[in-house]
């Protein structure tokens, strides 16, 4: 394995903090025409993930802005609650703000991680989740972690839960440019999962 200096990583880890950054944007609230006109020009392969981007790509040529905001909204604020809760507490106990939450917290203390003065919403969301993954993978906010620290983080905090919310986002009834953002997500973490497990660290 190469030595890092600095902040440099490997090639593929670069690509997978890259993704995590992504899905990290694309949930965090609807994408303006800037990131429609970024994922309008992702292209995609044969393998399931590739053909979420592949799908994503031709719906955000197709889509404007406005129209995913609505869908946004639809399946993540709605009148009193979306269609769906993407928080760890909630997929975990059925409740916001549970031990889940507090056990993320006490982790992102102890990394020097700490939520923004302008977000308000829980830590434990997906798109949170997906952005700390990618930080801790990139080394935004100091030494890239270990392999070993990511499968740790990855096993706690999103292995249990992010999948089953990717599935659910995929099949939603509102969901239409959001359903390959499901796919996508349900196959990444898939293939998280099993470099993880075969990584023996």
């Amino acid at each position: 394995m190469n030595q890092m200096t600095g902040t440099q990583i490997p090639e593929e880890d670069r690509l997978r903090a890259d993704l995590y950054n992504f899905m990290g944007l694309i949930l965090s609230g609807p994408p303006d025409r800037m990131l429609l006109d970024q994922c309008a020009g992702l292209n995609g392969d044969d393998t399931e993930l590739g053909q979420g981007i592949a799908t994503l790509a031709k719906l955000a040529r197709l889509t404007k802005p406005a129209t995913v905001e609505a869908e946004f909204n639809r399946l993540f604020i709605g009148l009193g609650r979306g269609e769906l809760l993407p928080y760890a507490s909630y997929y975990l106990t059925g409740f916001l703000n549970e031990k889940p939450l507090a056990l993320l917290r006490q982790d992102m203390a102890a990394r020097g991680l700490a939520r923004a003065d302008t977000v308000f919403e829980p830590e434990d969301n997906i798109a949170s989740l997906m952005e700390m993954m990618g930080a801790m993978i990139a080394g935004r906010f100091g030494t890239p972690a270990t392999l070993d620290q990511q499968k740790t983080f990855f096993g706690k905090h999103i292995a249990p839960w992010a999948g089953h919310f990717f599935s659910d986002l995929e099949g939603a009834k509102t969901s239409v440019f959001y359903a390959p953002v499901g796919k996508i997500g349900r196959a990444f973490m898939e293939v998280e999962s099993e470099a993880f497990r075969l990584s023996g660290t």
